[in-house]
């Protein structure tokens, strides 16, 4: 794309993909400015982020692009941290990384780009974006209002990050750029040494800011107050405690303390809970189907969403087959979408552990279509 006359603010973390994104869009011609956004973090927790800016600062430098930094600490704590900590006390499985995508940085750094006078905001997600011309058009430049935008996977699998931007709407993906996307991560680090950036080899970051490398349970029990409760096995039969049930998530298989174990046991696998009693139910054989009635997660093959959001502006086509994750990097489970009383179901061919509260993204391919959260 040839960025002449075009300004794109990036989102500048001061990692490796980031730094390659600048660099990337310098080379078509944009005009580009590197944005640092500062997040909160709790006082307790040890976060690089003056360091991560320093970077970032330092890689502008090297570009000759322009540097600005963009306060959101408040915002931050709102939407991603004050959410996460409410959906963990309801025993539900929270995804802040999506509210993180959704509320900061297609939200309010997006804001913040267009009344700077950016016409587009770019990051280092792995995604792609596809331009469909609408009604038989062949020039964008006529029409850009009748065109439609896809999200699809990045090229390196491994890294695609489409899971954590189902949110995304038209009206934001016009205003976006994904460079990196483009590429595999290994030919992204020599993009960056053959632009000399001093980010090339940096590690990436892991995880939320606002968690560091404190333990996600230990983190949680600052801001949740510990409730011991028993731990069940899928017969109901009492073989263990915990510290609060709020702090377990669907799949965990640590953090939990059994104590009548037999002498060949395998690990035990979190499948389920029960709030009212405040009971983990646990399993050696990790799926289970027959689970307590009124628990927080069963195995299911139905599974209905809430907070819908298609991509597209169009619901995709009922009855027909695609795919669907529930984790980041599950791999793709075949489906159909199920609307029943005007809610909308995915219906699973195998059935899939689930917890409230967790992300379901929908795809037809490589292109992502969007999804809704558990009910």
């Amino acid at each position: 794309m040839n960025g002449k006359n075009k300004k794109v603010f990036v989102g500048a973390s001061g990692g490796v993909d980031s730094s390659t994104t600048m660099a990337l869009l310098k080379k078509q011609g944009y005009a580009v400015t590197g944005v640092f956004i500062k997040v909160w973090q709790p006082d307790f927790v040890e976060c690089q982020w003056k360091e991560d800016r320093l970077d970032a600062m330092r890689v502008c430098a090297t570009l000759g692009v322009d540097f600005l930094d963009l306060d959101l600490e408040k915002e931050y704590k709102r939407d991603v941290f004050d959410y996460m900590v409410s959906e963990y006390k309801k025993g539900r499985t929270p995804n802040p990384d999506v509210m993180c995508n959704r509320k900061i940085k297609f939200g309010a750094f997006l804001d913040f780009a267009l009344k700077n006078g950016a016409d587009y905001i770019a990051t280092g997600h792995y995604v792609r974006l596809k331009n469909l011309v609408l009604e038989g058009l062949s020039d964008l430049s006529l029409s850009p209002s009748r065109t439609k935008w896809e999200l699809l996977a990045g090229v390196d699998k491994g890294k695609d990050q489409s899971y954590f931007l189902w949110t995304l709407t038209q009206e934001q993906l016009k205003r976006c750029l994904f460079p990196v996307g483009e590429y595999e991560k290994t030919k992204v680090r020599k993009l960056a040494r053959n632009f000399n950036l001093l980010t090339a080899q940096k590690k990436d970051s892991q995880g939320l800011c606002f968690v560091g490398k404190v333990d996600m349970k230990e983190f949680l029990e600052r801001f949740i107050p510990s409730r011991k409760g028993d731990i069940l096995d899928e017969k109901g039969e009492a073989i263990g405690q915990h510290d609060g049930i709020f702090y377990y998530t669907i799949g965990q298989r640590h953090g939990f303390l059994i104590t009548k174990k037999g002498v060949n046991d395998e690990p035990y696998y979190v499948i389920a809970k029960d709030l009212e009693k405040n009971v983990l139910i646990v399993s050696n054989k990790r799926f289970q189907n027959n689970l307590l009635e009124k628990s927080v997660a069963v195995r299911h093959s139905r599974v209905s969403i809430e907070e819908v959001n298609w991509i597209s502006g169009e619901r995709p086509n009922l009855g027909k087959k695609y795919q669907a994750r529930i984790r980041y990097r599950q791999v793709l489970q075949d489906c159909k979408l199920v609307e029943e009383k005007g809610e909308i179901l995915v219906e699973f061919v195998e059935f899939q552990n689930v917890a409230k509260g967790q992300s379901i993204v929908v795809y037809d391919g490589e292109v992502c279509l969007g999804g809704g959260v558990v009910v």
